[in-house]
């Protein structure tokens, strides 16, 4: 081999280094969400597009989830993150009911992304009108999200709280129908069901083109007791879904129950990332958040960085300290 050839070889490698450098640092991590149509999976699409925006070296791909399931898949690794919700992210790291062991890998990016609604629909063409009446008679078609949701978590524990249960709704000749947020739209659009139940940011998509649609519908207040044993038994927050969020399925503020969002990461995400995403967060509260998703509109670092049920992500206690949220 001639010196001048090896000289070329070494001008042409080290010319390439900067592209394999570069190619080497590029991250793809996995971003479990929730189902197709529903707001997690769109904001995680939207905040995932940012991130790539101003890091062009992370590369992050939205799978749909369940708020229940989450938490495991993101502990065992599957997932490197998540969205969860904040009760349930809490008793997975401890491992309490719903969860049989402790999910000790699950780190946090902080909580408060997307406060979510629960929406209970009822059909306006006849029945009863108020939540235990019509969770209690026979005959009741009603929909909900996969088993592995919270949402599915939830009704059966108000359920549960009746006297009653899907298998005793099943048995009585009702419907207790699982799909995703857009098949059990259709499902009440079609009339397959006569009452929905779901866990939403507002507005949830599902539920503005129903009010737009075909086959409208009222939206259901929870009633106070059934309010009061969920805040109390299962740390579930009071919430209001405002008069003026669907106004063709409702007359005025409906009382319901609410939760918040968590994003989820495994402790093996590096803390360049977790910095990186988090950074990015900071970086673009209010009008950006609020262009991907209305529920983001009063995100607030500093809340969000309280989260004491899951541990912060040292990548994240390194953005919130710079942003002033963390003490130094």
């Amino acid at each position: 081999m001639s010196p001048i050839w090896t000289r070329r070889s070494l001008a042409g490698c080290a010319l390439a280094l900067p592209f394999i450098r570069t190619a080497r640092a590029q991250q793809t991590v996995e971003w479990v969400a929730g189902s197709l149509g529903g707001g997690w999976y769109t904001i995680a699409a939207g905040l995932s597009a940012l991130i790539k925006d101003e890091n062009p070296d992370v590369q992050i791909r939205v799978v749909p989830g369940g708020g229940l399931a989450n938490s495991t898949r993101v502990n065992r690794g599957q997932s490197q993150m998540g969205w969860g919700i904040d009760t349930f992210a809490a008793a997975a790291r401890a491992g309490e009911e719903p969860y049989s062991e402790k999910h000790e890998a699950l780190r946090c990016l902080g909580t408060g992304y997307s406060p979510t609604e629960f929406h209970f629909l009822r059909r306006t063409d006849g029945g009863p009108q108020d939540m235990r009446a019509i969770l209690t008679q026979k005959g009741l078609r009603i929909g909900c999200p996969q088993r592995s949701s919270t949402d599915e978590m939830t009704l059966q524990r108000i359920l549960k709280f009746l006297g009653t249960s899907p298998d005793r709704i099943r048995s009585e000749g009702g419907r207790y129908l699982n799909g995703s947020y857009a098949d059990i739209g259709s499902a009440y659009s079609d009339g397959q069901v006569d009452y929905l139940f779901a866990a939403l940011a507002r507005p949830a998509a599902i539920f503005s083109e129903i009010a737009q649609g075909r086959r409208t519908g009222q939206l259901v207040e929870f009633p106070a007791d059934i309010r009061k044993h969920l805040i109390d038994q299962y740390a579930y927050a009071e919430g209001i879904i405002p008069a003026a969020t669907y106004p063709a399925l409702q007359s005025g503020d409906v009382p319901v129950t609410l939760m918040d969002s968590v994003l989820m990461v495994h402790e093996s995400l590096s803390e360049e990332v977790a910095y990186k995403v988090t950074r990015t967060l900071i970086r673009n509260k209010g009008a950006r958040l609020t262009a991907i998703h209305a529920s983001m509109a009063a995100w607030d670092p500093v809340a969000s960085a309280r989260y004491k049920g899951v541990p912060l992500h040292p990548g994240a206690i390194k953005a919130f300290r710079e942003a002033g949220a963390l003490p130094a």
